[in-house]
């Protein structure tokens, strides 16, 4: 398949988080050849366009054509702008014309978890599979979706903003401004503020040994890393994540049907710490489990580089 830019050998992915910045020179197989990462500056826009050009001209080649953004929020596909982000200060920002004028090739946006389904479907855990859902776990909860082998955008290219689905109408406040969002229960936001919560009430947890005692240091990973260790409150803290994420998960499995749902993002790498409990929930809350066919849930295959892989195959492989 080809883009506006014709049939690609490579191409530069862009992935733009509420924490980091990265940046990819990608193979015409979705291999990543170089590989530029850096921190969002998230409270400040021309900060974080700065930030995108900086890491995108540390890895584009001369022989690139091409350059696919991925980022996180509603972004109008067709038009190449980011319309709102509930963990960035973005507010109609033209993200492509922008990037087209300062790296001089054409850019192609997309939200960053419908860009990571494309790429799992072209070049991943997805292969061989027409109906795909991905839900992307990191500082949120997003989703892409591909459908017939298409990649589903909705009318106005705002689909798949999974992680806003309410939970719990009083639970609690969520960036995108509504209470009890399914990203407030089984997000790396999640799994942070019940790390706090633990420490702040004097749980005995090598969290307080890690942070001195102090809530505030405590972030996701640190999470995941002692409850690798065998720290029983952290443990817990994904365990919760990962029942909450099956319960969402149910849910869209009984809207969406999909073969695969396919897993991505940094609190997704906790691995079956967190993804044995989903799998649990989700068998208790899908319709008809013992009758319906059976959908894996599993990782995605390019890891901490599924982001940079989905924004360069959104041109090194247009979707349908």
């Amino acid at each position: 398949m080809t883009g506006a830019a014709g049939t690609l050998s490579r191409a530069v992915g862009i992935d733009v988080g509420g924490t980091k910045t990265a940046a990819a020179l990608v193979s015409g197989d979705g291999s990543v050849l170089a590989l530029e990462t850096l921190p969002t500056p998230a409270d400040d826009v021309d900060a974080t366009l700065a930030t995108i050009v900086k890491a995108a001209r540390a890895v584009i080649a001369p022989d690139v054509r091409a350059v696919g953004i991925a980022a996180a929020g509603l972004v109008g596909w067709k038009t190449g702008e980011l319309v709102f982000a509930p963990n960035l200060a973005w507010r109609q920002v033209p993200l492509a014309a922008y990037l087209t004028s300062q790296l001089g090739v054409p850019v192609v946006a997309d939200n960053d978890n419908t860009a990571a389904a494309w790429g799992e479907y072209v070049f991943g855990a997805g292969r061989g599979f027409e109906d795909l859902l991905l839900v992307g776990v990191g500082t949120g909860i997003g989703g892409g979706i591909v459908t017939g082998g298409r990649l589903f955008h909705g009318a106005h290219g705002f689909a798949a903003e999974i992680g806003h689905i309410v939970m719990d109408p009083d639970g609690p406040l969520c960036g995108c401004g509504n209470r009890g969002c399914w990203e407030q229960f089984a997000s790396g936001q999640a799994v942070t503020r019940a790390g706090r919560a633990a420490v702040r009430g004097g749980a005995v947890t090598v969290l307080a040994d890690l942070t001195a005692g102090d809530p505030d240091r405590v972030t996701g990973p640190m999470v995941t890393q002692a409850a690798r260790g065998g720290d029983a409150v952290s443990v817990d803290i994904l365990r919760d994540a990962g029942h909450w994420l099956g319960v969402g998960i149910g849910g869209l499995v009984n809207i969406l049907d999909p073969e695969i749902v396919v897993m991505a993002g940094g609190v997704a790498e906790a691995g079956d710490l967190l993804l044995e409990p989903a799998r649990s929930a989700y068998r208790e809350t899908v319709e008809a489990a013992e009758l319906r066919p059976d959908v894996p849930i599993v990782m995605a295959a390019h890891g901490n580089n599924t982001g940079v892989v989905g924004a360069a195959a959104l041109v090194l492989e247009a979707p349908g």
